[in-house]
């Protein structure tokens, strides 16, 4: 039961080829609760499952959080398991190629040899039956909601996967690891929501700190940095094109007219190892 990790900008995953697993269709529940377990497992930010059969692109992907629900998208984990593909030699340098999520279709490139990625991570929309957000069918911008001891004004946004947005003058870790979990399972977001606390820094330049759902507080993201940046531009804060600090290092993101989401960044291969089934008997 071999795994391949990966890391794009500390927030890591294990791909687990299908192929490498005989008799499973996909990890259970408690297998990656354990699995992405940092004391009693191999310790990730969640499990890429593939590549599985897809029907409207050349490879498909399930993604897991460590809590061992589904993600219909991830900006990392579809950069991580390209590279996956390009050190398998299933995709070939600078060609594009296609993976199917749950929360759609991308086009792919690895470039340089696979120390830089480009996915095109689809439209964003601000459409609450289509994130979703509770309430009547409208755009979610600059609304309002007490969290705690805090208002917060906020912005919704989809691609493929729900984001939360709120513009602030200062951000930190430890904000978005106080808000970040009530936030998460807010009623307004019957889904769940991944939240992210933004900071304008310049018209090229915004600051994130991310609490992903399903997984805790996160280095980095790429679909909350295709979210994050397309609210800033909605906004009118932003140019076009910019850049995505987050703690655990930079995205480079472009934004088109109809907010079509083009998002470059790295990935690091960190190594590979075997799955023992004497694993399987701890329960976390």
């Amino acid at each position: 039961m071999r795994f391949y990790k990966y890391h794009a900008l500390g927030n890591d995953y294990l791909v687990m080829n299908p192929a490498d697993f005989p008799g499973w269709t996909a990890p259970t529940v408690a297998q990656i609760r354990v699995i992405c377990h940092r004391n009693f497992g191999a310790g990730s930010d969640g499990i890429l499952w593939g590549p599985v059969p897809a029907k409207s692109a050349q490879f498909g992907l399930r993604i897991y959080n460590p809590d061992g629900s589904e993600a219909e998208k991830s900006g990392n984990g579809l950069r991580i398991f390209s590279r996956y593909l390009y050190d398998q030699q299933l995709v070939a340098d600078a060609t594009p190629f296609t993976i199917e999520v749950p929360g759609g279709v991308v086009e792919s490139r690895v470039m340089d040899g696979g120390q830089r990625i480009t996915v095109e991570m689809g439209r964003v929309t601000f459409q609450s039956d289509r994130i979703p957000v509770a309430g009547p069918v409208r755009e979610v911008l600059n609304e309002k909601f007490t969290i705690q001891d805090r208002e917060f004004t906020f912005c919704a946004a989809g691609i493929g996967n729900p984001h939360c947005v709120m513009v602030l003058p200062e951000i930190s870790a430890a904000l978005a690891t106080h808000y970040g979990p009530a936030i998460e399972v807010h009623k307004n977001f019957p889904n769940r929501i991944n939240v992210q606390f933004l900071k304008v820094l310049d018209r090229q330049n915004v600051q994130i700190e991310i609490w992903e759902r399903g997984a805790g507080y996160t280095l980095a993201s790429g679909s909350s940095s295709s979210a994050s940046a397309a609210v800033a531009r909605k906004l009118g804060l932003v140019d076009a094109n910019l850049t995505v600090h987050m703690p655990g290092g930079q995205i480079g993101i472009e934004i088109a007219p109809d907010f079509a989401i083009r998002m470059t960044g790295p990935t690091t291969r960190v190594g590979e190892g075997v799955l023992h089934p004497e694993l399987f008997t701890t329960k976390v």
